[in-house]
């Protein structure tokens, strides 16, 4: 059964003239080095689950000479990843490939990291995918996830009305959550941080831009209505950015051996 794509073309020219290209997820490149900071990725296989267009697995392979599986669910994105990574010239390096939900298409002990920036949020179930991530990575390999998560209690009517701007499926857990998923996996030297402030004060700054100096560019890209919808988009999640309820947290574990 086909996958029904979430993200369509504004979207994505939205999310990378904010985010920059190649990115869905906030915080670029620096990101991504912050959610290796300490491994070794030189010559390294390293899933990449939920790959979007490729921002990611580029930096992975070029400024950490990593080997990168960049897998998704979405063909349209994948297919723009493919042409990001020929274009950094790391076809090498490189391989991104479209698969289906479920169980992840690898051997056992296929991979030394298990990667993935931003994608989980929107996984419901994520004690299986934790447990598939345990499955392929090799003895003694790592997991490390971004994600947004949510505090404690009910979504707020905030939030929901977030998600309904956002058109996508979100099933967000709490930073605890969390570290009771991992541990429950089998992953050990478990370690969860909430780094929430960042993009807390971040966000507002994203907004302005996009209804001040980005919103001449927006239309230009995606049309009035579209640049009008995103521009409310972005103040909904600086809405629950800022009252605390939606979090950024990472989690990172190893795979015991």
């Amino acid at each position: 059964m086909g996958h029904d794509n979430e993200y369509h073309d504004a979207m994505i020219a939205v999310l990378e003239l904010v985010w920059g290209e190649g990115f869905m997820a906030p915080g670029g490149k620096g990101n991504v080095d912050r959610m290796v900071a300490g491994l070794d990725l030189r010559d390294k296989q390293v899933l990449d689950i939920g790959c979007g267009i490729g921002g990611p697995a580029i930096v992975l392979a070029r400024d950490h000479g990593a080997h990168v599986t960049g897998i998704d669910l979405e063909a349209p994105l994948v297919a723009k990843a493919k042409t990001y990574g020929k274009a950094a010239g790391l076809d090498d390096k490189l391989a991104f490939k479209v698969v289906e939900a479920g169980p992840l298409p690898f051997d056992h002990g296929s991979f030394d990291v298990v990667f993935s920036s931003g994608a989980f949020t929107q996984v419901e179930d994520k004690e299986a995918m934790f447990a598939e991530c345990l499955r392929v990575l090799k003895p003694g390999g790592w997991v490390t996830v971004y994600d947004w998560l949510k505090s404690p209690g009910d979504y707020s009517d905030a939030m929901l009305y977030w998600f309904k701007m956002e058109g996508l499926t979100y099933a967000m857990r709490t930073l605890e959550e969390y570290r009771e998923v991992l541990q429950g996996a089998g992953l050990v030297d478990v370690v969860i941080k909430n780094a929430s402030r960042w993009y807390r004060l971040k966000v507002r700054e994203e907004y302005e831009k996009l209804k001040g100096p980005y919103y001449d560019r927006m239309v230009a890209l995606i049309g009035k209505d579209d640049a009008d919808h995103f521009v409310e988009n972005w103040r909904a999640m600086m809405v629950v950015c800022e009252s605390g309820e939606m979090l950024q947290g990472y989690s990172r574990g190893r795979k015991p051996g």
